[in-house]
């Protein structure tokens, strides 16, 4: 009896911690903020060594004939390119109409000149895209920037969109800001890469701020660090507005809320994220 007992007790303890378990996976994660502190814990983790173990060979098991002739190999490139790759990572931020509402243009506007910055596959750049006469993009992901190039849109190198010799009527950042490592001098070379008066900013930010760089497929702090004070959705846009983009030059003409729908990776089918989209113009 007491063996059954026992028994019964190890099938139940074993069932609770699976549940537990299951529970506090990325899926069942509610909370952005535990979410992303979740995935930042997985990427320093487990993501790593499996990784290195993709590359991974012990030379003396392959045989005296082959052992010298082995190349060690390493991981070179982002999950950004390994999505770009696999023909993932499409991200899905507003619409045409949501995109009108935020300018407040018509359906029938024309402006010169687009630059999106870190377009990816350029599925957010294609909404926008209708409205301009020229499309520019940046990239560093070489398999998105061939999705770019396919789309025929017009790549410019990151240390290049600065110094064209002209200006842009809007310059698209989304989702970037948390993932560069000078946010902060990026958003200055914005300001004078727009057209005065009339250029405008459009900035998505993924709040709560959690700011990391990837680098060689490991997710490290930036080197130019951006404080957003406020633990509430509300209270970090108010601070981004008063305090970061002020600093800057920009005041912000308008600004809403929107999921941040993206293709997911081996851990997850998709994510969704909190979005605070703003339209920034400089100040005089």
């Amino acid at each position: 009896m007491r063996t059954l007992l026992f028994g019964v007790w190890v099938v139940v303890y074993v069932s609770v911690l699976l549940v537990a378990r299951k529970m506090w996976t990325a899926k069942y994660t509610r909370s952005p903020l535990a979410r992303t502190l979740f995935m930042n814990a997985l990427t320093n983790s487990d993501f790593e060594p499996q990784v290195q173990e993709w590359y991974h060979c012990t030379p003396d098991l392959l045989g005296e004939k082959i052992q010298h002739l082995f190349v060690q190999s390493h991981p070179i490139i982002s999950r950004t390119s390994i999505n770009g790759f696999l023909g993932r990572g499409s991200m899905f931020v507003f619409s045409q109409n949501q995109f009108r509402q935020l300018l407040q243009i018509d359906p029938d506007w024309k402006g010169e000149k687009l630059l999106d910055l870190g377009a990816g596959d350029g599925g957010v750049t294609d909404v926008m895209g209708s409205f301009f006469k020229e499309v520019y993009a940046t990239e560093v992901s070489p398999p998105m920037r061939w999705h770019l190039q396919r789309k025929n849109y017009r790549l410019l190198e990151i240390d290049e969109w600065q110094n064209t010799g002209f200006q842009y009527d809007i310059i698209s950042c989304l989702n970037l800001l948390d993932r560069c490592d000078e946010p902060l001098q990026l958003l200055r070379d914005i300001k004078k890469a727009l057209v005065p008066r009339t250029g405008r900013l459009i900035l998505a930010v993924v709040l709560p701020f959690q700011p990391y760089v990837e680098i060689r497929g490991r997710w490290v702090r930036p080197a130019e660090h951006i404080c957003v004070n406020g633990t509430t959705w509300e209270e970090q846009v108010r601070n981004l507005s008063d305090i970061i983009f002020h600093s800057i030059g920009f005041e912000v003409e308008a600004v809403t809320r929107l999921p941040y729908l993206c293709e997911g990776d081996m851990h997850q089918d998709y994510y969704v994220l909190d979005d605070a989209v703003f339209v920034l113009k400089p100040q005089e």
